[in-house]
């Protein structure tokens, strides 16, 4: 009796081709000359070989995405440090013996602090209702009030 990832030769040969789109996949397998039983549970068993690696590679992926996310975040982390630092220090520019590092102003980020607060006027409904950022982001930097939200810094160091 076979294990349960075990396929005779001629299946085994097919899995391992990359070339075979569906239309030459059917063709091929009508040519094996295997009863029914036999041919569908050597795809049976192929269907859960391929279940298996879809399975390893979205687990991969979203190993992937959290370690790529943890990174983006010390990168950010790290940054505002040296913003801060230079920033306390009153230096505007300063050049290293690797780098050359600025800190600058970016646009600002567009806070909700509670939604509820919003005036009717900075919400737009498309199929839920949300906040309108770009219309709350304009009416803020011309000095307008808008309870609910502010504008928070982005200030962060340029390294070249």
């Amino acid at each position: 009796m076979a294990n349960l990832f075990t396929l005779n030769d001629q299946y085994k040969e097919l899995s391992a081709r990359d070339d075979l789109d569906p239309q030459v996949l059917v063709d091929t397998l009508d040519a094996i000359d295997d009863d029914r039983k036999t041919k569908l549970d050597n795809l049976a068993t192929w269907a859960d070989q391929l279940k298996a690696e879809i399975d390893f590679i979205d687990e991969k992926i979203k190993t992937w995405k959290d370690e790529k996310t943890y990174r983006q975040n010390k990168l950010a982390w790290i940054k505002q440090y040296m913003t801060d630092v230079m920033d306390d220090a009153g230096i505007k520019k300063l050049q290293t013996d690797n780098h050359m590092l600025s800190t600058r102003n970016f646009k600002a980020s567009t806070v909700i602090d509670d939604e509820d607060k919003l005036p009717s006027t900075f919400v737009t409904q498309v199929t839920e209702t949300k906040p309108d950022k770009r219309l709350i982001y304009q009416a803020l930097k011309a000095g307008e009030k808008v309870p609910g939200a502010h504008l928070k810094a982005n200030r962060n160091t340029v390294i070249k």
